[in-house]
């Protein structure tokens, strides 16, 4: 029997409100600053098809040195010292953020909700708290359809901008199976050698370019 991931993915429709569009042009706008050229493709597809563009002929630290640019774009650098300097992890900062994320996201990544989330702290305890978000399905993941793209342009650069430039742990974890997502707040992410969406494979369905040789994305290298 086939697992979902070997399934072909089935999109769903998305009627993207004002809001979403305005989203959605924004970061299309701010991708393509950073790329030096658009795409006339529009709405929602066409923010993909940038992130395809900043892929090609890329590796993997390149391509998320050029997100970690488009993030940094949308929030003045004294915005984000403030927050770092002044506002400490704590649970309901943690707490916020994933309310804030739920509501603000659900552009990008289709429809999601504030969960429950086990805290690893470092005095080895663990602590539960509703700083988690659930994604149901990726929506970046389905229309893109690329490990390597979901580690390299969505989970590692928005980890490393909320963990070192707010200064609030972040730690993303796709399922590469029913393509769900979580958001953890509080929780610091794991190093890349102990990360395993370092070594996925690719969705070999719905990747154009899949490898059925490599047993991780080759995109991740």
């Amino acid at each position: 029997m086939q697992s979902k991931a070997e399934q072909p993915i089935v999109k769903d429709e998305y009627n993207d409100n004002l809001i979403d569009r305005l989203f959605i042009g924004l970061f299309s706008s701010k991708m393509a600053q950073a790329l030096g050229k658009g795409t006339e493709i529009g709405g929602y597809d066409g923010f993909v098809e940038l992130s395809k563009q900043i892929m090609q002929g890329r590796n993997a630290q390149e391509q998320q040195v050029i997100v970690a640019k488009v993030l940094q774009s949308l929030i003045p650098s004294p915005a984000l010292w403030v927050v770092r300097t002044f506002v400490s992890p704590t649970r309901l900062v943690c707490v916020l953020n994933a309310w804030f994320a739920a509501q603000m996201f659900e552009w990008l990544v289709g429809p999601c909700e504030v969960a429950e989330a086990e805290i690893n702290l470092a005095d080895g305890t663990v602590r539960s708290q509703p700083s988690g978000v659930h994604i149901k399905k990726c929506r970046y993941l389905v229309d893109s359809g690329c490990v390597g793209m979901c580690v390299n342009m969505c989970k590692v650069p928005t980890q490393t901008f909320f963990t070192e430039k707010f200064g609030i742990p972040l730690t993303m974890k796709p399922n590469f199976e029913d393509l769900s997502c979580e958001m953890i707040f509080g929780q610091a992410p794991l190093a890349p050698e102990d990360d395993p969406d370092y070594h996925q494979s690719c969705l070999q369905l719905q990747c154009p370019t899949a490898s059925m040789s490599s047993s991780a994305c080759p995109k991740l290298n």
